[in-house]
């Protein structure tokens, strides 16, 4: 096949049927099981989860600007945001195979470090921002 030609054509996908609010309304749904599973299945989720909730109000009982304020909620959402991907990499290795494989672990392994990274950034952010009322 020449290099000039596409293999690939969205029309011939039979997962992008749907346009305008239908693929909005099934989008929504879609996200709703993510959620769902997530909560049910990934008990690292419901732990980030569980801080971000207890950590949220915080940040309005201190006395913060728009900008800050903005940031420790964004990097609270950022962890759960990257623990949902960690998440996917995982469901997808395992979807393809249990057995234990080099490639398997390092895909598993990158994610885990990127929810680490999201970790460390959400800490040190809120360590930051809370250092002026602690004197830290």
């Amino acid at each position: 096949m020449p290099a000039t030609e596409v293999d690939y054509d969205p029309k011939n996908n039979p997962h992008k049927t749907h346009r305008g609010l239908k693929r909005v309304w099934l989008a929504t749904g879609h996200s709703a099981q993510g959620f769902y599973f997530a909560l049910r299945e990934e008990s690292a989720f419901r732990q980030e989860l569980f801080l971000a909730i207890l950590m949220l109000p915080w940040a309005f009982v201190f006395e913060f600007s728009a900008v800050e304020r903005i940031l420790l909620i964004g990097t609270l959402i950022l962890v759960l945001i990257t623990e949902l991907l960690n998440s996917g990499i995982e469901a997808a290795i395992d979807r393809i195979s249990f057995e234990a494989h080099s490639l398997s672990k390092r895909a598993k392994d990158y994610g885990s470090a990127a929810v680490l990274l999201s970790l460390v950034l959400c800490g040190g952010t809120w360590l930051s921002l809370f250092s002026q009322f602690f004197n830290l």
